[in-house]
């Protein structure tokens, strides 16, 4: 109980009052979080344990009978939200500025742009700022997807202006996890996140925390970026869920986790001490449950929270076992931290974090209902319904009725049934949202989805604008009635026939459900026309009469435009009337007309139409006829014989006998199944015969045939339908597939009837795409479900359960047999090809059939490959699973049956089973069932063996020709057991027996699909006159990014290509841009481009006038200076190309960039185009990773020519310049492949492939030098002389960018002859030898370390070396000899030769006898005199004892190091007062403290060590042991001395406790204590003793305390939050002058950058301490070295306003020097010369004047200033001055002359001041 009263001290242990109070009681109730019972205090006697018990246990369960509330399970509703509250999302739609989150209990909040993170609206307000696009920042559709789950709070609930509520949400951490603190994080905590920066190690995370900083290390999220984000770096504001896996400094620091498995097993424990205020939704917990009720469950988690699931989050499966004491799993959703409230799911699509919620399918939205059952009835929220195919539904209560008034709450009893319908879906509770409001159910439409162009609605007007009029449909659905479409005329004054609120009847024209437009029309034709609508152009058959209306009339005819922005063209002799008439006088834009389709290409998206409506096609037909001479004609249905001509891709090129009559047989229309279509087309070959072949249709000219047997027996039984009138609902057709959509599938029959299988009527199963159900051509049985006679539309379906017949095993089975009967066919065919023996070998082969085969190869899947003595060149397989578990031994030879063979790949597949191969036939009767076991499928069959006797036998994969898609677990599968019905006794020609599957049961699925269509104009080209060089005036009509579109006298249309506009264009800008729309502008003829090939025509080509004219208004081209003209005669595109060389510079336009091909494409001229490779684009690898935003369309582009591409029609160009890869070139390049101690690979432009070594890879050579490069990376190179082939290429920055003058640590080395002696150079090592280490310092040249040059140490061999060295290992090495003769280096690794540790640890405790002497003295001779003198030379060394046994070069490295602290420990004493600086380093010298008590030790046990290893081997004598004990008593007297020593630095804490005690009032010593403590990372013992520095300090020392001040300050700047330096500040400022801690703070902030907090402390000390100048002159140096010079300008002004005039003068010298320090020059300039033109005779600013010019300023000007001044009427000392000052300078800076004319000067002014003393 202490714990309770500790944590909650809420008055739960206070005296309460009496318990008759029902509402006292269920307040404690709502406060007793942890159901805890507290004990009344009462005088009633002690009871012993067992006795209070027992009233405890009835106690607990009153309250719980209290709890059963209904109350506390009510679904919640946007007045229960409040702000602060927390709950759990889903995304349901990404907008641009927001986005739409599902909640629970089918609420919807919204989350605006601004409230993601702060990182994210950082790149907002830049981009706004700006008014440019950021390459980082991402959209919220890029960010964020439909299904993910998002942590969110409540910022608000709304009123919209509808007056519907909205909720307002928030998903930046900082709302989010408001209540967590650096404190309170622990690992394995679920938290999540935003990127706020991506770094090269890793990304920042914002977890909303100030003081903690996350990290997440780039190797823990390749795991997620490769399977979540298909390996692209995560973006800045992306959402993550995050674990976290480790923290450091309290917090501070923290590295997160996102690896998916980890996540989504995180679980919330009681060890990461969760609290009620920052429980966080998405957590998981391990509950128990507390109570079960028909209203939800009441659960108790981590062993004192409790919290409530509700009837939608129950999970019905688990609920029904659930029972009180069970443990489950659940998920928070929903937390208050005001009242305390938890809610939590059991759904297990939520205990699994990161996990993505389904969606529902479109089609289902909208869906009306007929009965549904109330399951839940809430009295509160809503109801709970079941539908009629078992799914939960939930309809809130403003949905019950249509009225508040009409709802009657008991007509909602369980079990009750109503009719709804579907109007949403919430993804969060896995339900759907249903209406029951009468008006919904009845209304046609719900959504933009549900309105297609051609429908006929009603609307109310709601505005008239001058561009049209805006109608609402519905309370949601509004539409656009442009200007033009108010009326069949062009109305003046369209309010006078429509008034706001009237209601109107239109029709849509157009829809885009996704960008929720919707385009009406009010013409009252096209609104009452009963004809066909053209909605597609598949809808545009030929002979089709309809309406459409005039989109523009030229000279060439008029364009007509349709529903859903369809356009067709009326040619000018189709207009019909007089032959003369002028379309543009005749005909006006918005006219409606009746047309008749001639012709469309809906492929090309062409549609050619007729004014004329009388035997158009009839006539059309005729002169097709006559042009092509063919007096035979065929009707549809007809059976003829053709003989083939051509075989194509797609189908075969026939003629049909005995008339010879061209006509196209498609490879689809071979046979009923596309496997044997594809096989027909493959083995058929030229001047082969085929009979029954049936015509479907001869459109213009072209005859179509069809060799699908059902189309023939369908059309030879007479089941088709012949014309519309013969189709009625219900009917059964054969036909095929036309085409593919998106929405679904269109069916042609024969005699050219179409209808539309929509994507729900296609399949029983649910369709997600409808390209994987169906293939164009593919033979379907379609049911009519419903015609729509006015715009003769036919509704089919294709769903197998209504397209069966009665009999479906009959039907099965006929289709398995037609499918082998055609297979007999094909094998006759294949026997007749004389010229393919391996063909007619195969068709010997039959299924059973036995063959003894040799084993060839046996694959990594198990599977072996075989060959057979009999057939040569036959690929003959055995699955894995059928080699009977023997083991192939390649070669030899084995017995196996055949399974199947593959015609077209000419594959056979066999089996090794002895079941098969040993196979018992018995006696089978027809119709019977029998078991059997699948051995092998194929396309459109299975064989199948029977179980027992092994017989093989045929089954259909498919029952049906609409039974084309099933799901991977109804597919079948080798060694399936299937049941099959026996329908052949004995096996055909295809060598099994055939049967079919038993009966099957077939389940539906529902998922979501996708819909997308693009449209493209078409145009048309008139005939013209113009010659080359005729002058021509028109008006530009279009502006393109590359060309502009100028109508020629409004008749014929002109191209002016962005070449053609400006005579110099400017790189980079936008020459199309010079002209505007509307602007008449006057141009020449310099070409004409053929519109159906984009040719360049010369003048003299006989259709030249048919051309789109290429025009000119280059000034130059219209005052006749140049002459242009397009593709001359007989040009071919390598002549033209051929006057371009390589290195020429071009000026091109830009006209996209490919980022498949990754190249960029761009125009030089009208009729020259070229591409620039990626690698060419920029020698800056940012602009090739996002070349698409650093290339605008038409932006102008200077290129280098670099030759033609292979085909010889295009330029290849360069914009960086390179044409060539020679010596030098700088280029950039990608890496390609990585190869560990060598380097990498590089791809060069131009097909080029480089290689860089190790030693080329930077300047500065890294232990890891691969580490930084990964393949794929753009990298800069320049390119190495080379002798032969081989490009080799390097990396360094001193090549790459000789101009930035970097330090080269590590130069190149080329030859011997770079390498001088004593050189200390690093390299990699190569190899190791017996003889030592392979050295390698370049490419080119090698050196040798022998082994006693490796370490002082003795080596025994190169094996110890090769355990301490590895190949590629970075070392620095010494040169010691050169040997030019053999190209030989050998260098030294030892210490003293590098000054770097040695190799070999010291602890290996090698030995240094007489071996070493021996080397050390051979190493000397092999040096020589000069090595010696300068290497071995040691500096001055200490006197030491005979008996120390320290080597030279330890005794030299300390007394290097004594010597070093000696001389720090004197800077130390020089310092008068302490400075101390941003980072610490509050001291010169407290960094490297002085070791001397620790050398001696280190000392002293060394030799002890040496002692104890001799005395092992010899007794100690006497002696030794005297002279042990002098030795002893030696060291002790040193570490004596050494402590006395007072210029020795403390060590420990008590050596400086002990130096406080004598001088107790230094802030160095108590300085020196704090980084004591800051390098063992101990802040808080940092920070006490600065606490304990400022109460020991006497109160008379206040520049000591305040140099502790400033060290507090800078400690928790630097380690502490923004909170506890402001808390130091305060404090400081009290014991202070506040002035000194204000600068002081101020100085701290900006030495660590922290320049806003540093702006806001200057201007908060403007406030208070206005009248002080230094304040002004700190705040403007500030912003000057800021480089903030305009808010530095605005300063004086100020300060001078709050000075006192006294100290303006000097205000205004100090700010005008800063100016010339770190400002404006001539700013600074002009603020002296205001001044000194104010105060002449102020020498003081003169001086400084002068003094400023001579540092900053010319020669010139400074003796302008100086004889301005020496002119002046000032005192003669100040003038003796001045004239003293300019001849210093001229002394320092001029000439003899220069020197001579000043003391002229001076000369002069002495004399007129004696004459005027005279006078």
């Amino acid at each position: 109980m202490p714990s309770v009263e500790e944590n909650f001290p809420r008055g739960g242990t206070q005296k309460k009052g009496q318990e008759g109070k029902a509402a006292r009681q269920l307040t404690l109730d709502q406060d007793n979080l942890f159901k805890t019972q507290h004990e009344e205090e009462t005088r009633k006697r002690k009871k012993n344990h067992q006795d209070e018990a027992k009233p405890k246990k009835l106690k607990t369960e009153k309250k719980a009978v209290l709890k059963t509330n209904a109350k506390d399970f009510e679904l919640l509703t946007p007045e229960s939200l409040t702000k602060g509250v927390l709950l759990l999302g889903c995304v349901k739609e990404s907008n641009q500025f927001e986005l739409v989150i599902s909640l629970p209990n089918g609420l919807t909040g919204f989350v605006q742009v601004t409230r993601i993170c702060d990182a994210y609206n950082k790149m907002l307000n830049e981009q706004v700022a700006t008014d440019e696009h950021l390459e980082d920042l991402n959209s919220l559709s890029d960010l964020f997807f439909p299904g993910m789950l998002l942590r969110c709070a409540v910022v608000g609930v709304e009123k919209t202006t509808a007056g519907r509520q909205s909720i307002q949400l928030t998903i930046n951490p900082k709302d989010v996890n408001k209540a967590l603190n650096a404190a309170t994080l622990r690992p394995g905590m679920l938290l999540s996140g935003c990127i706020s920066s991506v770094e090269d190690h890793g990304y920042l995370i914002d977890i909303g925390i100030h003081a903690a900083k996350a990290f997440l290390p780039r190797q823990k999220a390749q795991g997620y970026l490769q399977s979540t984000n298909k390996g692209a770096e995560l973006k800045i504001g992306q959402y993550l869920n995050c674990l976290i896996e480790e923290v450091k400094n309290s917090g501070r620091i923290v590295r997160m986790s996102i690896n998916q498995a980890e996540v989504a097993g995180a679980i919330a424990t009681e060890e990461q001490n969760w609290s009620l205020g920052n429980l966080l939704p998405g957590l998981v917990v391990k509950a128990q449950v507390e109570e079960v009720t028909p209203f939800g469950i009441s659960l108790s988690f981590l062993s004192s929270f409790s919290g409530i699931v509700d009837c939608m989050h129950m999970n019905s499966t688990k609920a029904r076992n659930c029972s009180p004491g069970q443990m489950v799993k659940a998920c928070i959703l929903f937390s208050n931290p005001t009242s305390k409230t938890i809610r939590l799911s059991l759904c297990p699509v939520f205990l699994q974090p990161g996990t993505q919620l389904g969606q529902l399918a479109s089609d289902q939205i909208g869906r009306v209902v007929a009965v549904s059952r109330v399951k839940t009835f809430l009295k509160k929220t809503g109801a709970i319904f079941t539908l009629d195919d078992g799914c939960l539904a939930f309809a809130c209560i403003k949905h019950l009725s249509d009225t508040s008034k009409s709802f009657k709450p008991e007509a909602f009893k369980p079990g009750s049934k109503h009719k709804c319908r579907i109007i949403n879906y919430s993804l969060m509770d896995d339900v759907v949202m249903v209406s029951l409001k009468q008006l919904i159910i009845d209304a046609p439409f719900l959504r933009y989805h549900d309105i297609h162009p051609g429908q006929v609605l009603e609307g109310t007007v709601l505005t008239l604008k001058p561009f049209g009029m805006h109608v609402k449909v519905t309370e949601r659905i509004k539409g656009l009635v442009p200007r033009l479409h108010l009326a069949d005329v062009l109305l003046k004054q369209p309010e006078k026939k429509y008034s706001v609120g009237s209601t109107v009847k239109c029709r849509v024209l157009a829809s885009n459900p996704e960008a929720r437009k919707l385009v009406l029309t009010l013409k009252r034709t096209l609104v009452n026309s009963k004809l066909p609508a053209i909605c597609s152009y598949e809808d545009a058959k030929p002979g089709l009469i309809t309406h459409g209306f005039v989109a523009c009339a030229r000279e060439f005819g008029c364009i007509v435009k349709f529903y859903n922005d369809i356009k067709g063209l009326v040619p000018k002799n189709e207009l019909g009337g007089a032959s003369f008439i002028v379309p543009q006088e005749t005909f006006y834009e918005g006219q409606v007309v009746k047309v008749i389709v001639l012709k469309c290409e809906p492929e090309e998206e062409r549609l050619l139409l007729s004014f004329k409506l009388t035997n158009v096609l009839a006539e059309d037909g005729r002169e097709k006829e006559t042009s092509k001479k063919r007096e035979v004609t065929y009707e549809t249905g007809q059976i003829v014989d053709v003989k083939i001509l051509k075989k194509k891709e797609d189908g075969l090129e026939v003629t049909i006998l005995p008339n010879n009559v061209s006509a196209y047989l498609p490879m689809m229309h071979l046979s009923d199944h596309v496997s044997n279509s594809k096989l027909w087309c493959h083995w058929l070959k030229a001047d082969d015969d085929l009979h029954r072949v049936i015509c479907l249709h001869d459109k213009g000219g072209h005859i179509t045939l069809s060799r699908k047997p059902a189309v023939i027996s369908a059309i030879e039984e007479e089941q088709v339908a012949k014309n519309f009138s013969d189709i009625q609902p219900g009917l059964l057709l054969t036909g095929f597939v036309r085409n593919i959509m998106p929405y679904g599938v269109f069916v042609e029959f024969p005699y050219g009837l179409t209808g539309l299988a929509p994507k729900s009527a296609m399949s029983d199963k649910f369709v997600t795409d409808t390209k994987d159900h169906f293939v164009v051509g593919q033979t379907v049985v379609a049911k009519v479900t419903s015609i729509d006679e006015e715009k003769q539309r036919i509704l089919l379906s294709l769903k197998v359960s209504e397209c069966f017949s009665e009999d479906s095993i009959s039907e099965s089975f006929s289709l398995l047999h037609q499918y082998f009967k055609e297979l007999q066919e094909i094998e006759n065919i294949m026997n007749r090809r004389d010229d393919f023996r391996v063909a007619q070998k195969v068709c010997e082969l039959k299924p059973g059939q036995r063959l003894m085969l040799m084993a060839q190869k046996v694959k990594s899947d198990g599977s072996a490959v075989f060959s057979s003595t009999s057939i040569s060149g036959l690929t003959i397989v055995a699955h894995h699973s059928h080699l009977g578990g023997k083991n192939i031994v390649l070669g030899e030879k084995t017995r196996a049956v055949v399974l199947y063979i593959d015609f077209l790949e000419l594959k056979v597949y066999v089996s090794l089973r002895e079941e098969l191969l040993s196979s018992k036939p018995k006696k089978l009767t027809q119709n019977s069932q029998h078991q059997a076991i699948v051995q092998h499928v194929a396309a459109e069959h299975a064989v199948v063996s029977l179980i027992g006797t092994g017989q093989l036998i045929a089954v259909p994969v498919a029952s049906h020709f609409n039974d084309t898609f099933r799901f991977e677990s109804e597919k079948l599968k080798m060694g399936q057991s299937v049941r099959v019905v026996l329908k052949t006794l004995k096996p055909g020609g295809h060598g099994l027996l055939l049967a079919v599957q038993g009966p099957m049961k077939r389940k539906a699925v529902i998922r979501s699909r996708h819909e997308s269509e693009t449209l493209e104009e078409t145009s048309a080209i008139v005939k013209h006159s113009l010659c080359l060089g005729d002058v021509v005036k028109g008006t530009v009509k279009s502006v393109k990014p590359t060309h502009v579109l100028v109508a020629i006298n409004d008749q014929l249309t002109g191209s002016i290509h962005a070449s053609q506009i400006l005579d110099n264009v400017s790189i980079g800008t936008f020459p199309t841009s010079v002209l505007k729309v509307g602007q008449k502008v006057t141009a020449r003829v310099i070409g004409g481009k053929d519109i159906k090939n984009h040719r360049y025509l010369p003048i003299t080509h006989p259709h030249f006038t048919r051309t789109c004219p290429e025009l000119s208004v280059r000034p130059s081209e219209l005052n006749g200076e140049s002459k242009t003209a397009l593709g001359p005669e007989d040009s071919s595109p390598e002549e033209i190309l051929k006057p371009f060389k390589p290195g020429q510079i071009v000026t091109c336009f830009v006209k996209k960039y490919t980022t498949t091909k990754k190249w960029l494409e761009v125009e030089v001229t009208p009729n020259i185009r070229g591409r620039v490779q990626q690698l060419l684009l920029s020698l800056r690898p940012k602009v090739l990773k996002h070349a698409g935003k650093y290339f605008k369309n038409g932006q102008a582009l200077a290129a280098t020519v670099t030759g033609c591409d292979v085909t010889g029609t295009k330029l290849c160009l360069s914009l960086t310049g390179v044409y060539s890869l020679e010596k030098g070139t700088i280029t950039l390049g990608c890496v390609s492949k990585l190869i560990p101690h060598v380097g990498l690979n590089v791809v060069l432009p131009f097909g080029r492939m480089g290689k860089v070594s190790l030693f080329q890879l930077s300047d500065s050579y890294a232990e890891q030098p691969l580490e930084t490069f990964s393949i794929g990376k753009i990298v800069r190179c320049c390119v190495l002389p080379s002798e032969d082939n081989k490009m080799e290429v390097s990396l360094r920055q001193s090549r790459i960018n000789p101009k930035s003058h970097t330090k080269v640590e590590d130069p190149e080395i080329t030859s011997v002859d770079n390498i001088q002696k004593d050189q200390l150079l690093r390299g990699y090592v190569k190899s190791i030898t017996p003889s030592g280490i392979i050295f390698g310092l370049s490419d080119s040249v090698v050196g040798q370390i022998p082994l006693q040059y490796i370490t002082p140490v003795f080596v025994p061999d190169q094996s110890l070396c090769a355990k301490y060295i590895h190949v590629g290992q970075l070392l620095t090495a010494k040169v010691f000899s050169i040997n030019k003769d053999e190209n030989l280096v050998e260098l030294s690794l030892l210490p003293e030769d590098t000054g770097k540790p040695s190799i070999l640890p010291e602890s290996l405790e090698l030995p240094h006898g007489e071996t070493d002497t021996d080397s050390t003295k051979m190493r000397k001779r092999k040096r020589g005199n000069s090595a010696s003198e300068q290497e071995v030379k040691p500096p001055k060394k200490k006197a030491r004892c005979p008996e120390d046994d320290d080597s030279g070069v330890e005794v030299y490295y300390r007394e290097e190091e004594e010597e070093m602290c000696e001389k720090k420990s004197k800077q130390e004493k020089e310092v008068p007062r302490l400075k101390v600086s941003t980072s610490f380093t509050w001291e010169e010298g407290l960094s490297v403290l002085d070791a001397t008590v620790l050398k001696l030790r280190e000392q002293s046990s060394d030799s002890e060590e040496e002692e104890d290893t001799e005395s092992t081997a010899k007794k100690q004598t006497k002696k030794e042991k005297e002279l042990e004990k002098q030795r002893a008593e030696k060291e002790l007297s040193k570490l004596e001395a050494a402590l006395m020593d007072p210029s020795r630095q403390p060590q420990t804490a008590n050596d400086f406790d002990r130096l406080l005690l004598g001088n107790p009032d230094s802030s160095i010593l108590w300085l020196q204590y704090m980084a004591f403590h800051l390098q063992a990372t101990e802040i808080e013992k940092a920070r006490a003793v600065g606490e304990r520095a400022l109460k020991t300090i006497s109160f008379r020392e206040e520049q000591e305390k305040l140099n502790v001040w400033v060290a507090l300050l800078n400690l928790e700047n630097m380690y502490g939050t923004e909170e506890a330096l402001m808390k130091v500040f305060e404090r400081a400022t009290q014991y202070n002058e506040p002035l000194k801690v204000f600068q002081q703070l101020a100085d701290i902030y900006t030495g660590s950058e922290k320049y806003k907090q540093a702006d806001d402390l200057y201007n908060a000390m403007l406030k208070r301490f206005r009248q002080e100048k230094s304040v002004w002159v700190k705040y403007a140096t500030f912003l000057l070295k800021r480089g903030l010079v305009e808010a530095a300008h605005k300063l004086l002004p100020r300060a001078l306003k709050c000075l006192l005039d006294k100290e303006h003068l000097d205000v205004i010298s100090k700010l005008a020097q800063l100016e010339f320090q770190f400002g404006d020059l001539e700013h600074g300039k002009a603020i002296f010369e205001n001044t000194l033109s104010t105060y002449p005779k102020r020498s003081d600013i003169w001086s400084v004047y002068i003094d400023m010019m001579i540092k900053h300023g010319s020669q010139k000007e400074v003796r302008d200033i100086f004889e301005r001044v020496i002119h002046l009427s000032l005192a003669a000392k100040k003038m003796k001055f001045f004239f003293k000052r300019y001849l210093e300078y001229e002394k320092k800076y001029g000439t003899e002359e220069t020197v001579q004319a000043v003391k002229a000067a001076a000369l002069e002014y002495v004399e007129s001041k004696s004459s005027l003393a005279d006078s």
